[in-house]
């Protein structure tokens, strides 16, 4: 449509609306698992279980968490962009495998492979240049 052609030359802005969205909203997931405590590591670590690792399940839950809460403040500001982009992926990634292995089908790991092809998608195109790592 004629109308909304112009649109397009708003990507950066369209970037910079994705990121802060994004980023609020897993700083927002992630926060409440990084308070979680060991314990909630464990859980949460318990995930990659789904990959045939099945050691240091507190370290691997706090990673996650850690990739969520630090991660979302990252892309937020897009800052190291595409490594916090794949660390997302592959959080989203086990995400996804764990509901599957849960039984919750695919209604219930559509957050996590939404999320995913996001993360992945925007690792090929960047921050835009309303960013920290911009050029």
């Amino acid at each position: 449509m004629a109308a909304l052609s112009k649109l397009g030359n708003y990507k950066n802005t369209g970037l910079l609306i994705i990121r802060i969205g994004l980023g609020i909203m897993f700083i927002y997931h992630g926060y409440p698992k990084l308070l979680g405590g060991p314990d909630k590591w464990t859980a949460i670590g318990g995930s990659m279980k789904n990959i045939h690792i099945d050691f240091l399940p507190v370290f691997w839950g706090l990673m996650a968490a850690v990739t969520e809460t630090f991660g979302g403040f990252l892309l937020l500001i897009g800052l190291f962009f595409r490594p916090v982009c794949l660390l997302l992926t592959f959080v989203m990634l086990i995400a996804c495998l764990n509901h599957l292995a849960s039984g919750d089908g695919l209604s219930g790991a559509s957050h996590a492979i939404e999320a995913g092809i996001v993360f992945l998608g925007l690792t090929f195109v960047g921050p835009g240049k309303y960013s920290v790592d911009k050029k």
